[in-house]
């Protein structure tokens, strides 16, 4: 019980450190992140607001493009990413290694219309039979930067099924790579591949599993205050109530497993 009430008082403890940093003039941070945070930032962003009185301005890419739109000269305060994507900013010398916090971590799934029979995925032989037998499946385009796609299209080789696969492909629009749960979900693809979290809100599918063994990919989302952010104790800030108890609750929800401290 006393455990419990110094976590409690912890807690409340945080709550009023943030309150007491709201600013007169609320500051206003911008957040770059990857598609697969969407769903969390849609969630706590408003909360994080009304905590601290701090606005956000909140965009969103995929993996790949965050990065790209960071080293080609685009501001930001805090990007959150893939850590793959966040180490090559710190390698850059754009964010410090010790202002890089790992906030969530997802694996990939596979969809099929609601109702469908559902393959036997339970193998990676079980897996590339269920793919040679669909006759058509959708994933993120590797070319658009989605970590789900560049990861199935390793899949695919190490499979040795990329060719069978290529004519009955149906990629999403790169800007909404969540369509690869609507294209299931309005029969335009027998099967998808897509991150959990992704797949999870889409009405009219049914989630079959995981890919199966080896073959699943477990990314790492990590958040990085920038090296010019223009208010990095409120960047600061940010990223810890992405890791207060709350926020934890809101990443399971999705789908998703919070970050090792």
């Amino acid at each position: 019980m006393k455990i419990r009430s110094l976590v409690a008082a912890a807690n409340i403890g945080f709550m009023f450190l943030l309150l007491l940093g709201t600013k007169s003039e609320a500051a206003e941070l911008k957040v770059l992140s990857a598609f697969g945070m969407q769903s969390v930032m849609e969630d706590l962003g408003p909360k994080f607001e009304r905590a601290t009185g701090n606005k956000l301005a909140t965009s969103f890419a995929t993996g790949g493009a965050t990065v790209k739109r960071i080293q080609d000269g685009e501001a930001a305060d805090v990007v959150i990413t893939l850590r793959s994507g966040i180490d090559t900013l710190v390698k850059d010398g754009r964010a410090s290694a010790g202002n890089v916090t790992v906030l969530a971590k997802s694996g990939i799934a596979v969809a099929v219309r609601k109702g469908a029979p559902r393959p036997d995925i339970s193998s990676p032989d079980a897996l590339k039979l269920a793919l040679l037998a669909a006759k058509s499946i959708s994933y993120v385009d590797p070319a658009s930067g989605g970590a789900s796609g560049i990861h199935f299209a390793k899949v695919l080789d190490r499979l040795g099924v990329s060719s069978e696969m290529k004519s009955k492909t149906v990629f999403p629009n790169p800007k909404t790579p969540a369509d690869v749960g609507a294209l299931v979900a309005n029969g335009e693809a027998e099967m998808g591949v897509h991150i959990i979290q992704e797949l999870m809100p889409v009405a009219g599918i049914d989630i079959v599993g995981p890919l199966p063994g080896d073959l699943q990919n477990t990314i790492v989302f990590a958040a990085a205050i920038m090296a010019g952010a223009k208010d990095a104790a409120v960047a600061k800030m940010l990223v810890d109530f992405l890791r207060t108890p709350e926020a934890t609750a809101v990443i399971k929800a999705k789908g998703m497993e919070p970050g090792s401290p």
